[in-house]
């Protein structure tokens, strides 16, 4: 069964804990002989609806850390000089950001997808919120870490947001189940078996 509880009465204990990403506050919640409103009974379904819910639309979070990550990395790689030249014309950089373009290309796909799929109640959502996490949770962490390396040394201080976007991308990679987790129930959803 799934029960309402107020958090605001006896037997109900809410201790704040820290977390990695400061800016999402969490807690411990403890529940001793508190009172309870019933929702449903077998609300393993629904439950499964709403962390599948949670899990599809979280994609879109990550696909905003790896948009920004990317939008800013290019903006600072133009205005940071190294030979008298912007650190973003050198080859390698260029080709690491391209690649980073792909990934949040694909990722704007994947949370889209997933969305769409949770707005239309499609059958196929269930597919669509594991490819969308197993994909879009690694972007934003790589792209976060990119972003980090490639500011140099400002990106390494409290005085610049990009270290916020690391944290929160490493929150939100196991928020709802990591991308492994995620490709292992795609696999099963597409019953895909491993060689």
């Amino acid at each position: 069964a799934l029960y309402a509880v107020h958090t605001a009465q006896d037997g109900v204990t809410v201790t704040p804990r820290t977390s990695l990403d400061l800016t999402r506050p969490l807690a411990a919640v403890t529940f001793e002989a508190a009172a309870a409103r019933e929702l449903t009974r077998g609300a393993d379904a629904a439950v499964r609806r709403g962390l599948r819910a949670g899990a599809a639309l979280l994609a879109s979070e990550q696909l905003g850390i790896a948009e920004w990550c990317l939008t800013e990395t290019v903006r600072y790689t133009k205005e940071r000089h190294q030979f008298n030249r912007p650190v973003g014309s050198f080859q390698a950089l260029k080709h690491r950001l391209a690649e980073l373009w792909l990934e949040v290309v694909n990722t704007r796909a994947a949370a889209r997808n997933a969305a769409d799929a949770l707005a239309a109640d499609s059958t196929d959502a269930d597919v669509a919120a594991a490819l969308a996490q197993a994909y879009a949770a690694p972007v934003a962490v790589h792209a976060a870490e990119e972003a980090l390396q490639l500011h140099g040394g400002i990106g390494m201080t409290w005085e610049h947001p990009v270290h916020l976007y690391l944290k929160r991308a490493k929150a939100d990679s196991i928020a709802y189940g990591t991308a492994g987790r995620h490709r292992e129930a795609l696999a099963e959803l597409v019953d895909l078996q491993a060689p």
